[in-house]
């Protein structure tokens, strides 16, 4: 069995406990865990636990991400995913760099992955508020291309207090994709509710911009996607732990969609592999 297809990778799981959440965001979570929420976030908080959980789910890496939106969502600190990967190879470090905090992205973000060993990174516009081709962002996106590592980004919708859908138009990658072109760029929740089609169109114009399906159900993936079998060189797979309880349920689901084989290998592990240097 090659590489490639032994390699399973959830591209996008957050942290079970926050520095803290906004109200509508619990109760919202705790609608997606109807028995015993409280028990589940403190009982995998603790990353040892976490891993055991990942091996029971069949996964075998997991992009932890940071987030800093203060106003819409709530705090998960950069320093908070540092310490909850430290050691553990499995647990791939993603910071998430603020542009309303920072004033030297690329500086900042040269120190996150040279100093603190970050692999990546995560960006909230719709959270945060700034469009993604502002050209305040572009030292940031600069240093990324420099450092070798992705960028993921959520695109599309949010249910929460405060967010504001427009920053989430995936067609603002298109001057990032043109500019940066050696840069890896992953559209989380791939334009979710008003963009599929542009997600999946832009994904196949630049070779360096991927579609990333967190948040959406496997079975509606070839009714949003009508030609998702099309393009599995470009998509990658992510559950939006803890949201999405069951990880190894939805990677059957997409195992189980009219694809090839080899489709399935590519969403499921092999693309993130590629791009995470794995």
């Amino acid at each position: 069995m090659s590489e490639k297809t032994r390699k399973r990778i959830d591209f996008h799981v957050h942290l079970s406990l926050y520095t803290y959440h906004k109200p509508w965001v619990t109760e919202w979570m705790s609608r997606q865990h109807p028995e015993g929420y409280e028990a589940f976030i403190r009982r995998y908080s603790d990353p040892g636990a976490f891993e055991e959980l990942l091996s029971a789910e069949g996964i075998d890496y997991a992009c932890i991400l940071a987030e800093l939106s203060y106003v819409t969502t709530g705090v998960c600190t950069n320093k908070q995913v540092r310490e909850f990967c430290a050691g553990r190879k499995r647990l791939i470090p993603f910071c998430d760099l603020n542009p309303h905090l920072y004033t030297d992205l690329g500086a900042e973000l040269h120190r996150k992955v040279e100093t603190e060993g970050f692999r990546g990174i995560k960006l909230y516009p719709t959270y945060q508020h700034y469009y993604l081709n502002d050209t305040r962002m572009y030292p940031l996106y600069r240093a990324a291309e420099d450092l070798g590592i992705p960028v993921l980004i959520h695109t599309g919708s949010s249910v929460f207090a405060g967010s504001r859908m427009k920053y989430g138009d995936p067609l603002h990658l298109d001057d990032v994709a043109g500019d940066f072109p050696s840069l890896n760029l992953v559209m989380a929740h791939a334009g979710r509710g008003f963009w599929y089609d542009r997600a999946f169109f832009l994904s196949k114009l630049h070779a360096n911009l991927y579609m990333e399906i967190s948040g959406l159900p496997p079975a509606k993936l070839t009714t949003y996607f009508p030609e998702f079998a099309r393009n599995t060189d470009k998509i990658i797979f992510g559950s939006d732990w803890p949201a999405v309880p069951s990880l190894s349920g939805n990677m059957k689901a997409i195992g189980e969609l009219p694809i090839s084989c080899e489709g399935a290998a590519n969403i499921l592990g092999g693309n993130a592999a590629r791009i995470l240097g794995l």
